[in-house]
């Protein structure tokens, strides 16, 4: 028994069936945390899994979820089939308000024998049959598992994309009073999180960040404090534009941009976006991309202004009890 296996959390499922009501020799875990040696297991599945499908089933923040101590509110389940590991799903049950949300993922060399539908069964029992899922890239057989499992569509979540290697945007104007610096590690890390918490206290997968979400994304090979850039009036931190880089993609990402409420309408948010795409040019980049949710017109219509188009959607479904 692994150090894993003895979380307080831990513990095995009963055995799924397959379609036909016949035992299935697999077995799933539930886990509040993974062993070294599991959250490397999960990874290659992952990475295996994004090779077949075009993009990654589990999310930047769930993959950081996969390493260190256990998390509250997040728990991991694992199927295998005669020991070998071939589907994982995540479960994030933190949201004050919300269902609990799940993201799950199955073998590409394993999919078609009942594994996706095991892992959602388990998911819904999990949770008490209050679920919400997502389903990366709305592909057809998400579809038709969300279809199965009950679940109805609840969120469309699209991945914009822009040419850079074009890139004419006028220069940006801030707003009276307003200065703009790059983040300093260690010195802005409490002021970006209350400022982070202000601009999205709607939205609370990006509101309800705290230090260890701040420290695990800092710890990533990608983090570079020069393209990460705070707008302050006085001594206030009032807007952020934080880009990233995906190096192997040659992919520059406007990775959150946020603005106090206080401070928006004033053209702040398209002051940091441009200020942070003429960074993501200036680093040679040929493409930028973003994420925005499809029942936001205004943020769409404001990226679509700045020559953004649909790349690709992913879909949230969830339980309509």
């Amino acid at each position: 028994m692994t150090s894993d296996d003895t979380a307080p959390a831990a513990r095995k499922l009963s055995a799924a069936l397959g379609q036909n009501g016949t035992p299935t020799p697999r077995s799933l875990d539930l886990l509040a945390t993974l062993s070294p040696d599991r959250a490397e297991a999960v990874l290659a599945l992952l990475a295996e899994a994004a090779r077949a499908d075009g993009q990654q089933a589990v999310s930047e923040q769930g993959r950081l979820r996969l390493r260190g101590a256990a998390r509250d509110g997040v728990r991991h389940l694992l199927l295998s089939v005669q020991d070998l590991l071939v589907g994982y799903a995540q479960l994030e049950d933190t949201d004050p308000v919300e269902a609990p949300a799940a993201e799950l993922v199955v073998h590409p060399a394993h999919r078609g024998h009942g594994h996706g539908r095991a892992l959602g069964n388990a998911l819904l029992a999990e949770s008490g049959k209050r679920l919400r899922v997502w389903a990366h890239g709305g592909h057809p057989a998400a579809r038709h598992l969300a279809q199965v499992l009950g679940l109805a569509l609840f969120r469309e979540l699209r991945q914009m994309r822009r040419p850079l290697t074009d890139l004419d945007l006028p220069e940006p104007r801030l707003p009276d009073g307003v200065r703009v610096r790059t983040f300093v590690p260690g010195e802005d890390d409490a002021a970006w999180l209350a400022a982070n918490a202000a601009a999205f206290a709607h939205h609370p997968e990006q509101g309800m960040l705290g230090q260890r979400d701040l420290d695990d994304r800092k710890a990533e090979s990608w983090f570079d404090p020069a393209g990460f850039f705070l707008a302050f009036r006085g001594n206030e931190l009032v807007g952020f534009h934080w880009t990233k880089v995906h190096a192997a993609e040659g992919l520059g990402e406007v990775y959150v941009v946020g603005v106090r409420p206080g401070a928006q309408g004033g053209g702040l948010g398209k002051a940091l976006t441009t200020i942070g795409l003429r960074h993501l040019a200036g680093s040679g980049l040929p493409v930028a991309m973003l994420y925005v949710d499809a029942d936001n017109p205004a943020a769409v219509a404001v990226y679509e202004r700045l020559g953004f188009v649909t790349h690709e959607t992913d879909l949230m479904y969830r339980t309509e009890s």
